[in-house]
């Protein structure tokens, strides 16, 4: 299981990346594909759709179960990730790599309020994953 360092974590298990513009890409982490198993399904938020903190957003499928992915931030979202419709396997493959939705939030510094690398490690550790 990987925890990049670069990035900021929630303990509902959704990673965020700050981009250039300022807006924030959000995922959920190689830890929580681990735990869902094969993705068969993902709803993205859509574009436009304003979001407050811990709004259920998206959803997540695996062949073992259905998960809700959680705002990290209040803000707009600005994009949705719609090659996950047609390849959900993206997120097993590269949790990392394949983001489902980017959120232009309407506090920028509550992205330091998240957690880092050791604190989502620490989190991860208490569930036992």
């Amino acid at each position: 299981m990987t925890i990049p360092a670069d990035l900021k974590y929630t303990a509902s298990h959704e990673w965020v990346r700050r981009e250039a513009d300022g807006s924030m890409t959000v995922g959920i982490t190689d830890a929580a594909q681990q735990m869902l198993g094969d993705l068969v399904y993902v709803e993205p938020p859509a574009a436009g759709r304003q979001l407050a903190v811990g709004e259920e957003c998206a959803v997540v499928e695996s062949v073992k179960s259905a998960s809700d992915v959680y705002a990290p931030l209040a803000g707009k979202v600005t994009a949705a990730n719609v090659e996950l419709s047609g390849a959900p396997q993206l997120i097993n493959q590269d949790a990392y790599g394949a983001w489902i939705f980017r959120i232009m939030p309407d506090n920028p510094a509550d992205f330091d309020t998240l957690l880092d690398a050791a604190g989502y490690q620490a989190v991860v550790d208490a569930e036992g994953h």
